[in-house]
């Protein structure tokens, strides 16, 4: 048996009413709002005429005598014998069919965690607004048709509860998430805001406490290292599994913090030169002080079974302890920040009497891959001591 699309069994549906030409089925298309509940295109009714008539399911009627046919719009179009058999059984299947659930939205909230929560909320936001002015638009398409038969009755009954059902669950999670958004969540920016917010013109001097972080050690240009792009998936995978963890055994939330890295050569100058092939790190993310060292196993063997990471093996919880320490705001490409590590290394520190002492330290505020570079925010720390 042939199939027909939803677009496809709609035209011959309104065919098999009485017959009709194209700019008369887009008269009715309009004014029934069937576009609301289909994915009939403005331009494809006549792309649909001729595809029915070529399958041998409709048939251009006879012309009047003495009417001469030229356009193809005035091509008055009935169902065939098979066309109408094959309309009845589609129409049959399609009453029975359940409504399949793969709207595209449900991806969307799968792939969130790895959002900032004002993305998603703003995302929802925008959904629960279209979804109300469509159900205006139905409202209103509905009013103008008024009264109607049983058939179009049920069928702007269904789209409004869809449409109702699905403003209903956006409003609710949306509620759901602005509540989270707004409720006491350990925030390591906000709790810490002296380290976190450093000027962009001057250094500052900070006392750094000991903080823990998740962390992965490894070497190497972080442009071209599988080892760097297997650690950071590792440390955000663990990170998020801790978070949603943490909220539900504990009624403890934190936002996930930024990515950092501490970075060390045998040659200080190789953060000069860039000699990015030196260079040694450890990749870290900020946790709370409640997280524990059972917690982080138990993250790192739950995420460990959905996808095979061999950095997952060498993450660990790590307690730092920078004390003093030298920053500044880097604004731009990572790879513009060897003027500011040489102004810090061969003027600011032998002007204040201090030298190195500890790795130097990256907090990585903006997401590389949604900003552009000569945007980025860097923070930039040197643990010192006197010289």
């Amino acid at each position: 048996m042939e199939t027909l699309t939803d677009a496809e069994l709609t035209v011959l549906g309104l065919l098999l009413e009485q017959p009709r030409h194209g700019y008369e089925l887009e008269r009715v298309i309009e004014e029934r709002g069937v576009r609301a509940w289909t994915a009939l295109g403005f331009s494809s009714i006549y792309y649909l005429l001729d595809k029915l008539a070529s399958r041998g399911l409709i048939e251009a009627s006879a012309t009047p005598a003495g009417e001469k046919r030229s356009a193809k719009s005035r091509s008055t179009y009935q169902v065939t014998a098979a066309g109408r058999l094959l309309c009845g059984v589609a129409t049959g299947d399609a009453l029975a069919t359940l409504t399949p659930v793969r709207s595209r939205v449900l991806v969307g909230m799968a792939n969130s965690p790895g959002l900032p929560e004002e993305d998603v909320v703003a995302g929802l936001t925008r959904r629960l607004e279209a979804l109300r002015n469509q159900l205006a638009e139905v409202r209103a398409a509905r009013a103008r048709q008024a009264p109607l038969p049983t058939a179009a009755s049920a069928i702007f009954d269904y789209c409004e509860a869809m449409l109702q059902a699905d403003a209903g669950w956006t409003e609710a999670t949306l509620g759901v998430l602005t509540k989270e958004t707004t409720m006491d969540k350990y925030d390591i920016k906000k709790a810490r805001r002296e380290l976190y917010a450093p000027p962009a013109k001057d250094f500052a001097v900070v006392d750094v406490p000991e903080l823990r972080y998740l962390a992965v050690d490894g070497h190497g240009d972080p442009n071209t290292s599988t080892a760097y792009t297997a650690a950071v998936e590792a440390l955000f995978g663990v990170a998020y599994h801790l978070k949603f963890a943490s909220k539900k055994t504990l009624d403890r939330d934190f936002v996930v913090g930024p990515l950092e890295g501490l970075w060390r050569a045998d040659d200080p100058t190789a953060f000069v030169t860039r000699d990015k092939d030196a260079w040694a790190w450890t990749m870290m993310i900020s946790q709370p002080d409640w997280i524990t060292e059972d917690m982080v196993r138990a993250a790192v063997a739950d995420v460990a079974k959905k996808k095979d990471n061999p950095a997952l093996a060498t993450l660990r919880l790590l307690a730092l302890v920078e004390g003093k320490c030298v920053q500044i705001l880097h604004v731009g490409s990572y790879d513009d920040e060897a003027p500011t590590l040489d102004r810090l290394h061969n003027r600011y520190l032998p002007d204040n009497g201090l030298t190195f002492n500890g790795d130097h330290h990256e907090v990585y505020l903006s997401d590389p891959r949604r900003t552009e570079p000569a945007k980025l925010k860097t923070i930039l720390r040197q643990p010192v001591k006197a010289a």
